[in-house]
């Protein structure tokens, strides 16, 4: 379902009618709010919901709908992005601006399912650095959220025949970490956290794919950070395969998202709060966005 404009209303204040929000509202805010319901009408609870800035790209606002496929988010005066995405569904996204004071309802939002796009061809595909992003968001103690991403990597999946047998591997460079800020991405570089000069890499190593319906799948494996190994669930979305590039390399698009707990990793946050460190709370929340390149069909080892 492809949604490029507003179908909802608009209101200013009670007096016209229109929408209403019983909640309080921030003042010089306005107000966003939905109802999210699957293909037979019904509510769909569970729905995750992103807005983004058009200006910087930053997150605004990101929840999931209620039991009654409800959200409702009070937003600053501007123009945002919004993305729409639920398990075995069609992701939907479209542009919206908001005032202050205003009241926007998008009304009843249906959601379809998702075709099941055709799986990538079984052999290796490696990872194109130019075109993916390891990003990550953790909280600011008492303050805004921190924004940041790794920029050297490698790595790559092995697709099998049978998807459920598949492997991805990855080794990001921890020293490539950046926020926009040297002072504290040295900070995040030092001993206090990563540490980078005792653990260079962060690696990830899968053990099994999980299918979750639609075009959706469950990469679970192990995540060795600080020298420690724990498991992480990466929730993948496929995007499907084209062919494009400069050579007209076959190619393969996918999304994943995790949260991480510092503390899983020795990082202690409490301990680093006693100190007077509060640069980041205690969850990260990581977003990948993937794109790999065929490298061909995986030679069989010949018998000994």
């Amino acid at each position: 379902m492809v949604l490029s404009l507003l179908r909802g209303r608009r209101s200013r204040g009670a007096s016209d009618g229109g929408a209403r929000f019983a909640l309080p509202v921030p003042p010089g805010a306005g107000t966003l709010t939905c109802e999210v319901v699957d293909p037979m009408g019904q509510p769909l609870g569970g729905a995750e919901i992103t807005v983004t800035s058009q200006d910087s790209a930053r997150t605004a606002a990101k929840g999931t709908t209620d039991l009654f496929g409800m959200f409702v988010a009070a937003l600053p005066p501007g123009e945002y992005r919004l993305l729409m995405t639920a398990e075995g569904m069609q992701p939907a996204s479209w542009t919206f601006d908001i005032a202050v004071g205003e009241t926007l309802s998008m009304g009843r939002v249906q959601l379809d399912v998702a075709q099941q796009l055709q799986p990538p061809a079984p052999g290796t595909w490696l990872f194109d650095p130019p075109h993916t992003a390891i990003r990550f968001i953790a909280k600011h103690v008492g303050m805004a959220n921190v924004h940041g991403r790794f920029t050297t990597f490698e790595g790559g999946v092995r697709i099998a025949p049978s998807v459920e047998d598949s492997q991805v591997e990855i080794r990001i460079d921890a020293s490539s970490i950046t926020t926009g800020n040297k002072t504290r991405d040295n900070h995040l570089r030092s001993a206090d956290f990563l540490d980078v000069e005792n653990y260079p890499y962060l690696h990830f190593a899968s053990s099994r794919f999980v299918y979750r319906g639609g075009n959706n799948w469950s990469v679970q494996g192990g995540l060795t950070m600080h020298g420690v190994n724990r498991s992480v669930s990466l929730d993948t979305q496929y995007l499907g395969t084209v062919n494009g590039g400069y050579g007209e390399e076959l190619r393969c698009a996918a999304r994943a998202t995790a949260e991480l707990h510092r503390e899983d990793y020795t990082l202690n946050w409490r301990n680093m709060l006693a100190r007077g460190i509060a640069i980041v709370g205690p969850t990260i929340q990581l977003e990948m966005d993937i794109q790999t390149m065929f490298q061909g069909p995986d030679t069989p080892t010949p018998p000994e």
